[in-house]
């Protein structure tokens, strides 16, 4: 019997890091949107997490890991898009990931930092059929701009979620077009347009309009 096609999933992920650089243990922060497109509309997930001591860095490869692993449970396997600001993190897995495994996880300038979380986030791609592209931050992206805030506040709160949890978007996005931001923006068309792109299977590239 042939499987059919595999779920599409889009996810907007954001990294936060309170006084990042800066002397001493940095609090940050991940967040992270999830989407998929059921029979009765589109469905959205939150998922945020946080640590006491961290970079900005870190936590887009973190916010990365935890969303795979946690949409692979149980063996399920979806063919997803992440989008994300961080260049460290799309540039990594894009450009970066495969020159590493081929030198046995070494890289001709040194030391591979955050070595552990790449290895993590390279186990965790392996599950499922996914590709990554990059979006400009803080540059009016609504997707983005909640991803944001959700990271932002796990690191100042210093909280995490309990896994998968029911998206605060709908009401965010409304809020929000009621004060004239994101004018005539209809998240669910936004949604539908990339899963297509997605569906038809072009890789997209490294930087597109998601």
């Amino acid at each position: 019997m042939t499987a059919g096609p595999l779920p599409i999933a889009v996810i907007h992920l954001d990294e936060s890091c309170l006084g990042n650089g800066k002397p001493g243990d940095n609090p940050g922060g991940a967040g992270a949107l999830v989407e998929v497109r059921m029979r009765t509309g589109v469905e959205r997930r939150d998922l945020y997490l946080h640590a006491p001591a961290t970079t900005n860095n870190r936590m887009a490869l973190s916010g990365a890991i935890a969303t795979l692993q946690l949409l692979g449970q149980k063996g399920k396997r979806l063919r997803l898009l992440m989008v994300s600001d961080s260049e460290y993190l799309v540039r990594g897995v894009r450009e970066w990931l495969p020159g590493w495994i081929a030198r046995n996880w070494t890289r001709k300038g040194g030391a591979i930092e955050n070595l552990e979380l790449w290895r993590s986030l390279w186990k965790s791609l392996a599950l499922h059929d996914a590709q990554l592209t990059w979006v400009r931050g803080h540059a009016g992206h609504p997707k983005n701009e909640y991803a944001n805030d959700l990271a932002v506040r796990a690191a100042t709160a210093q909280e995490t979620s309990p896994g998968l949890v029911a998206s605060s978007f709908t009401q965010w996005l409304a809020l929000r077009q009621q004060r004239g931001a994101f004018p005539g923006y209809n998240a669910d068309a936004a949604f539908d347009a990339v899963a297509a792109r997605v569906a038809s299977g072009r890789p997209l590239a490294h930087a597109e309009e998601a």
